[in-house]
């Protein structure tokens, strides 16, 4: 059994994203564009893309922006050059925290991660430092209450890799990277709608903080996902309520 405010986690980070959603407009805008700079502009042929839109659409993205970041990162329209890069370290506790970047000028982005690790508590570590602690796939969570006998046929008929419960009640279907949007579309079809999906870094193991360490730990979080250059942070930390 899992953390017993999973529920409660993803719908604070689920909240202080919607917060924010002129800077989410931007951040999707070049994961399309990256996306489809890789494998190409159709969404069909192209899984990560069609993630990148389906998130786009989750927080009413205009779709002239979508097809516009599309169209940058075919060639049909000029755009930025971004570069991913990952980078690894530790939160409040030894928590573990992996923040990935799309990015014009790595020296910038690489001191304002710095700079916000060392200043809310955490450091920065070396590649591959908690990576092994993460595994790439993707996760929908659905809300306490959901039938959990009727949603774990569904999801295992439509190819999920496994279904978890967590003690607050909240149940997690998770996939393989590449069936997210599949398994997603055919649980919707069942009658099944996710509060929350994501292909994400899922920890393996959770560190629960609470008290003054919870708050600082969220400061660390919430200044990280702050920055323009910073697409995703992941992170073991589980924040008691």
């Amino acid at each position: 059994m899992a953390g017993h405010s999973k529920w409660a986690n993803i719908q604070h980070r689920k909240g202080r994203q919607d917060e924010k959603r002129g800077a989410a407009f931007s951040k999707i805008a070049k994961e399309i564009t990256v996306a489809a700079k890789m494998s190409g502009g159709d969404p069909a042929f192209n899984p990560r893309l069609r993630v990148a839109i389906d998130k786009g659409k989750a927080v009413n993205m205009p779709k002239d922006k979508i097809d516009t970041a599309i169209k940058k990162g075919t060639g049909e329209l000029e755009g930025v050059d971004y570069i991913e890069v990952r980078y690894e370290g530790y939160g409040i506790g030894g928590a573990a925290v992996m923040v990935d970047c799309l990015t014009d000028n790595k020296t910038r982005t690489v001191a304002e991660v710095r700079h916000a690790f060392n200043k809310y508590g955490g450091n920065m570590g070396t590649d591959g430092c908690v990576a092994f602690q993460f595994k790439h796939c993707g996760q929908m969570l659905f809300a306490p209450g959901t039938d959990e006998g009727k949603l774990m046929d569904a999801a295992i008929e439509a190819g999920a890799e496994d279904v978890v419960t967590n003690d607050d009640g909240s149940i997690e279907v998770l996939t393989a990277p590449g069936d997210y949007l599949t398994v997603k579309e055919a649980l919707e079809a069942a009658g099944f709608t996710a509060e929350f999906g994501q292909v994400t870094m899922k920890a393996e193991n959770e560190t629960e903080l609470s008290g003054e360490d919870g708050v600082r730990m969220q400061k660390l979080l919430d200044v990280l996902e702050s920055l323009d250059d910073v697409q995703e942070v992941y992170t073991s930390v589980v924040i008691a309520e």
